[in-house]
């Protein structure tokens, strides 16, 4: 999906967001100004992956409203090039932003490649083993069917029983639906049958052709879809509560600093700006936690 063919659009979010989405206004950066309490934290032994600079990952992947292509078809915008801008300027540092895979990310963080992750990251128990987190947004994870699909509802997992269900490697979406499949072996019916896709296109591809029943994913890039052409729609939402977070490498001291800067965002009014101009606002955190309990799936 090319953003230029979509510039001049305003695209409105179905109403449970109650929010519509300006992508040319978009483009303009929203400013965030230095937060001394936030510098303070910052642990003194820590080196940043390039000199004088935050360096965050994103998404390289064109996932509306989380990140995708300005108009120039190079520029990162979305919020979470928006959110690694506040810490970045809370912290008093440019900004230099890494366009990642999923799969690339923890070991980006291992070998000091950028200093944070920000991929729709969800808190779990054994990525906490790993990983320090602050928490900026709730995860809600939803299920996509196309336009004209009989499926009208999925809340639980015999609403997937034998169905094809497109899914994330790796993801908190997949460890779901596995979850899942194991109930519906227990209770004697078929299981769903994961497809393992990346990339936006072909995702749509698979689902706008039959060859997929169902897609299972962050709601907020669902709903955009959905607003987008109506080619799809949202039939449910995983029951299961997680968080989305800041990540970076367990032990380095950089999460102190994080955290702070998001609250202090959060109280001054800044990281509401951002998830509001994104249709996100229902997502938001009242305070950012570090290292909250990881998601539980029964």
């Amino acid at each position: 999906m090319r953003y230029t063919s979509l510039a001049s659009l305003l695209l409105l979010f179905p109403a449970h967001t109650q929010a519509a989405v300006n992508l040319k206004a978009n483009e303009t950066p929203l400013n965030t100004p230095v937060d001394p309490k936030a510098i303070a934290l910052l642990p003194a032994h820590y080196r940043l992956a390039h000199a004088g600079q935050l360096t965050v990952a994103v998404s390289a992947q064109n996932s509306p409203p989380l990140s995708l292509v300005a108009s120039d078809n190079r520029t990162r915008i979305g919020s979470d090039i928006d959110i690694a801008r506040l810490l970045a300027q809370s912290l008093g540092l440019p900004l230099n932003i890494v366009p990642v895979s999923w799969e690339e990310w923890p070991l980006g963080l291992s070998s000091g490649r950028y200093d944070v992750a920000l991929v729709n990251i969800a808190v779990t128990e054994p990525r906490k083993q790993k990983y320090d987190f602050a928490t900026y947004r709730t995860d809600s994870l939803a299920f996509s069917v196309k336009h004209d699909s009989p499926i009208t509802h999925i809340a639980t997992a015999k609403d997937i029983a034998g169905q094809r269900v497109i899914v994330g490697s790796g993801t908190n979406q997949e460890r779901i639906l596995l979850d899942w499949n194991a109930q519906l072996r227990q209770q004697g019916l078929k299981p769903a049958i994961p497809i393992y896709l990346t990339d936006d296109a072909t995702t749509t591809l698979f689902l706008q052709s039959g060859r997929a029943e169902v897609n299972f994913g962050p709601q907020a890039a669902a709903a955009w879809k959905a607003a987008l052409n109506g080619r799809t729609k949202v039939v449910g939402n995983s029951p299961y509560k997680a968080w989305v977070a800041t990540t970076t490498l367990k032990g380095n001291g950089l999460v102190k600093a994080l955290n702070q800067a998001l609250n202090d965002a959060i109280a001054s009014g800044h990281y509401q700006k951002i998830l509001s101009r994104w249709g996100e606002a229902q997502e938001g955190v009242a305070y950012s936690q570090s290292n909250p309990p990881g998601i539980t799936y029964r």
